[in-house]
Order: C-alpha cells, then sequence, then structure tokens
C-alpha cells in the first residue's frame, strides 16, 4: 500500500500526491480510498479511487538510480518503426501503457528520432506522433526530473543531447 506524500503514477492523470488514505462507505460498503491530486493541476482537482482498485495503474516514481539506467536508453536503439500509422499509435499505446520506463523510453526515441528525420527532410512529423510523443514527455521527463532534482527542461535538453550525438 502507498504511503501519505507519495508521488505516484496515475494512468489517467500523470504524476499525482496522495494527500489522505480514508475509509469511505458507498451503499453499505466501507473501502479504504486514496485521495489525491495531479501535481500540476492549478484548478484544485482532487481524485478519490479505492486502494483496491485494479482498473486504475497507480506505480511508485522511478529513484534517481532507476532514472539514469532510463535515460541511458536515450543512447540506444529505440523500437521497431512501424509504417502504418494505426498499427504504430496502437503498438506504441500498448507499450505506454504498460508502466515499463525503459520501454517508454524506446518508444519515446523512436518518434524522437523519426520526427528529428522528417524535419531534416522538410517533411511534417504526424499529428498522431507528435501527441503521442508529447504525453510520453510530458509524464516521462517530469518523472526523470523529479528523480533528478532538476526541471523537465533540463532532462529534455539532455535527451535532445543523446539524440544529436546518435543521428
Amino acid at each position: 500500500m502507498l504511503d501519505v506524500g507519495n508521488l505516484i503514477i496515475h494512468s489517467a492523470h500523470g504524476i499525482c500526491q496522495i494527500d489522505d488514505i480514508s475509509d469511505k462507505e458507498f451503499s453499505g460498503t466501507t473501502k479504504k480510498y486514496y485521495t489525491l491530486h495531479p501535481i500540476d493541476e492549478t484548478h484544485g482537482l482532487t481524485i478519490s479511487t479505492p486502494v483496491d482498485n485494479d482498473k486504475i495503474k497507480m506505480m511508485d516514481l522511478v529513484n534517481k538510480e532507476e532514472a539514469e539506467n532510463v535515460m541511458e536508453v536515450f543512447h540506444a536503439d529505440g523500437v521497431d518503426w512501424i509504417e502504418k500509422p494505426n498499427l504504430r499509435i496502437q503498438t506504441y499505446t500498448a507499450i505506454v501503457k504498460t508502466g515499463d520506463r525503459t520501454e517508454i523510453a524506446k518508444v519515446a526515441i523512436t518518434l524522437l528520432r523519426k520526427k528529428h528525420e522528417q524535419e531534416a527532410l522538410e517533411r511534417k512529423f504526424s499529428e498522431i506522433d507528435k501527441t503521442l510523443l508529447s504525453s510520453i514527455q510530458n509524464i516521462l521527463y517530469k518523472e526523470l526530473a523529479i528523480a533528478f532534482n532538476t526541471s523537465k527542461d533540463a532532462v529534455s535538453a539532455r535527451v535532445n543531447q543523446s539524440i544529436k550525438e546518435h543521428l
């Protein structure tokens, strides 16, 4: 079980902080609930989810050592590029949903390299790929930034440097 104050990855809301763990009663049944909020939420969103909810995936953030291992992925090959856009997005999204940061980083590096390749050829990077990449960057880079006690921009710069070195 997670503790109050923990930062976690919530499958629907990104990085959240657990504010409370309490018993709540609904329809005569009492269950333990996490009360949490997305760390970037400025509108005061509060999320309440049962501790035993299997439909919502919640994971601890990576520590510094794990984050370094993830960063090493940006020096390696990514996943195979899939030419068919619908199959590509379906496959890559399935990888992201596993929560495996190493595999997510491989998808990110593949998309980033394709984006740079398209830009070098003065072609557009597809919107669907851009949306997936942006989603990965928003959560993964933020998580790595927390592990390194730095900014998301600093992580992005480090990733971009790795890409330039390996193009």
